[in-house]
């Protein structure tokens, strides 16, 4: 959940861990954490430590199988710091809308939105709640937006009462 927070996602879809790439049951929400026996587990019952253990350790992450987002996550270092709440050190470019159509239908939506004379540009700008004369900005990345979110998901966010 915490990675979904993280790219602005609402974990409205399925999704995969996998130390290899797409596993032999695709169409669950579920970690394939591969042993011996090959069994998949439901990434809801592990916490992100159980799963990462060394530097150099490598997953594949697949979010949204029609979208068809596919990230390789990279364990750099561990700080042996207890952490009790998920956030984000540092991050880069804009977090792409759920259901934009991945890697080609978010490129697309770009070109849309900021394109005033698209004859899409008016409805695109609406649904991505871009005000008139607004841009989305590929580059951004806001890391206080991204905290708020991990916050959210233990129920710590000083913003709301």
């Amino acid at each position: 959940m915490a990675i979904q927070a993280v790219f602005g996602w609402d974990s409205s879809h399925m999704y995969q861990f996998s130390a290899k790439g797409w596993g032999s049951k695709p169409y669950y929400q579920l970690l394939d954490h591969y042993s011996d026996s090959g069994d998949e587990r439901d990434s809801e019952d592990y916490l992100i430590g159980e799963v990462f253990k060394r530097a150099g350790q490598k997953y594949t992450y697949i979010y949204d199988f029609g979208d068809d987002w596919k990230h390789e996550i990279l364990l750099e270092k561990t700080t042996g710091e207890q952490v009790f709440a998920p956030h984000c050190i540092g991050g880069e470019g804009a977090c792409p809308p759920e259901d934009c159509g991945g890697v080609h239908g978010y490129y697309r939506m770009v070109d849309i939105v900021n394109d005033p004379s698209h004859h899409e540009h008016k409805e695109m700008r609406g649904w991505m709640g871009i005000p008139k004369g607004g841009k989305w900005d590929v580059n951004t990345f806001d890391l206080e937006e991204a905290n708020k979110r991990c916050a959210r998901l233990v129920g710590d966010d000083d913003d709301e009462e």
